[in-house]
């Protein structure tokens, strides 16, 4: 018999309903009977007991919430009588005990990766390029559109036969106005590739550099310091202007402090000092293709998966983000400590609610007092503009059933699994220590996963209820659903389906493991996410001003 409601936590006065559910219904919950004061739709919650003014309500065992007015037992939680809520947080001292999981079927196991000098390695092998201003975005993308098309890695040729297909049927007057549901299809990312070793050109193309404050040029200094040091980074090219705020030897300070021994072929042009705009991308053209000729020299070779550095994030949540995916990669990313690898947690606005239980699994106190303060500052500053944490789900979030920020942030907190937190990282800050890492970044999708990156991720698992198509362009990122529907819906943006869990037809654990076979061979270049497929190479600064 499929289950039809679920109850996360034995502290809870809230049940969630995992099929719609109908108003008048009798619902039976561990010998209790609930009758349905409305229609709940799969995802919501409903009240297992009369609620007053006040009163606390429990998701995830912690507080997510208080009521708002008077809710009859086997009501809808909704906006009008919900408001957000979390309990406050402190430093207390360690004494959290974790009960690993068994990782015998994985002790063994290698990925193939490229090792690059310094020990780390790379789950790709990318050639880069990095504008220090905004004002060469322009000769990124005719840089883009000569080297992805002439060396195999443009993906839009679809949409141009596509776009041929309509003019040529515009031109013999036929109509256009037929529906077309023939599918084109995905791009074989390796097909027609000149350089078989190098699995992308990628190019960063921001907003900064120039124009804001100087605070917003050193934070882009180190961020693309960061990913010029990436482990997945083979070989970079430097576009500058001449005249902004962040100057190359700003730049250059910045990843020698980073990395002092820096030994990967890197070309910098300035086009003040250039003789022409035609010049300058001619010869970065030409320099670049002889670094992507030594650089396909590096192939993958074996490394254990404690070289692993997986990044954890969840965008356009549902209500069974917290149910699903995130424990599924939560059990994942505990498997991967396990085994000696990093993962990094980032999100501070969706830990809301979760501080204490972070705090109470943060090892070193000064970790611990790190996090409290980057969490306290963080919210402060959202709160000086007229916002706060609570105001982060979106209209999707609460439509679909995160009705507060403390139950979103508690259901999100849940990727990272139950691991000690051994680090707390600032952004752009590298992590040096194995097992489970808090990074500081916004929510937002994009911000979050450029942050990751900077702090080392090498691959990222990013859940989503919603569908989000979104990616990274140095880390690839492996789309986890929540749910059946989506994966049907959306299935050309989404790698794994987590449907499962919710029919009670995969464990939490089964699942993980699933993941961290896929997270293998994706390492190894034997899988391609379909956000590396489409070239979903997102990347957005976070200029530290107030962003959720």
């Amino acid at each position: 018999m499929v289950t039809r409601i679920l109850k996360i936590h034995p502290n809870d006065n809230v049940l969630v309903a995992l099929q719609d559910l109908t108003k008048g219904e009798t619902i039976i919950h561990d010998g209790h009977e609930y009758t349905l004061q409305d229609d709940i739709q799969a995802k919501h919650k409903f009240f297992m007991q009369d609620m007053n003014i006040g009163d606390p309500i429990m998701m995830y065992g912690v507080l997510v919430g208080k009521a708002q007015r008077f809710i009859l037992k086997g009501g809808l939680m909704d906006t009008e009588n919900t408001k957000h809520a979390s309990d406050p947080f402190e430093f207390r001292p360690y004494n959290y005990e974790w009960h690993a999981p068994n990782v015998s079927k994985f002790e063994s196991r290698t990925f193939n990766g490229y090792v690059r000098s310094d020990g780390r390695v790379g789950t790709a092998n990318y050639w880069l390029f990095i504008p220090t201003v905004f004002c060469e975005n322009r000769n990124l993308d005719v840089i883009r559109e000569a080297l992805h098309n002439e060396l195999g890695y443009a993906v839009t040729d679809k949409y141009k036969s596509y776009t041929h297909q309509l003019v040529d049927a515009y031109k013999n007057g036929e109509s256009l106005l037929e529906s077309d549901s023939n599918s084109i299809g995905l791009p074989n990312p390796a097909a027609n590739r000149i350089f078989k070793n190098v699995d992308g050109i990628k190019f960063l193309n921001h907003q900064g550099g120039c124009g804001g404050t100087r605070q917003d040029a050193a934070v882009l200094s180190k961020l693309l310091a960061a990913y010029a040091d990436h482990p997945n980074v083979a070989g970079v090219t430097v576009l500058s202007l001449g005249c902004q705020n962040l100057q190359v030897h700003d730049f250059m300070n910045d990843l020698k402090q980073r990395s002092p021994n820096f030994d990967k072929p890197l070309f910098i042009f300035e086009q003040q000092q250039s003789q022409s705009e035609e010049q300058l991308v001619k010869e970065a053209i030409r320099k670049t293709f002889i670094g992507l000729t030594e650089i396909n020299e590096i192939e993958r070779q074996p490394a254990p998966l404690s070289k692993l550095v997986l990044g954890v994030k969840c965008g356009g949540s549902d209500g069974f983000s917290g149910i699903s995916a995130n424990p599924a990669v939560g059990y994942t990313s505990d498997l991967l400590v396990a085994l000696g690898g990093t993962v990094l947690l980032a999100e501070f606005p969706e830990l809301c609610g979760a501080e204490q239980q972070l705090i109470d699994r943060t090892k070193d106190e000064t970790a611990a007092r790190k996090f409290i303060q980057l969490m306290t500052a963080y919210n402060q500053a959202a709160e000086n503009v007229g916002s706060g944490f609570y105001m982060n789900p979106s209209p999707g979030n609460i439509k679909d059933g995160l009705i507060t920020d403390a139950i979103k942030s508690t259901g999100a907190a849940k990727k990272g699994g139950t691991s000690p937190v051994e680090d707390v990282l600032d952004y752009t800050e590298p992590a040096t220590k194995p097992g489970l890492n808090l990074v500081c970044t916004p929510g937002n999708d994009v911000e979050a996963t450029t942050g990751k990156a900077a702090s080392g991720a090498t691959l990222i698992l990013f859940t989503t209820g919603l569908g989000t198509p979104t990616g990274n362009p140095v880390c690839p990122t492996i789309k986890v659903s929540t749910n059946n529907a989506l994966t049907k819906r959306m299935g050309d943006i989404i790698d794994i389906n987590c449907g499962p869990v919710i029919e009670g037809l995969k464990t939490i654990e089964e699942m993980g493991e699933d993941i961290l076979e896929y997270c293998i061979k994706a390492a190894s270049g034997e899988v391609i996410p379909k956000a590396v497929q489409l070239n979903q190479d997102d990347f957005i600064p976070w200029k530290r001003g107030v962003s959720l």
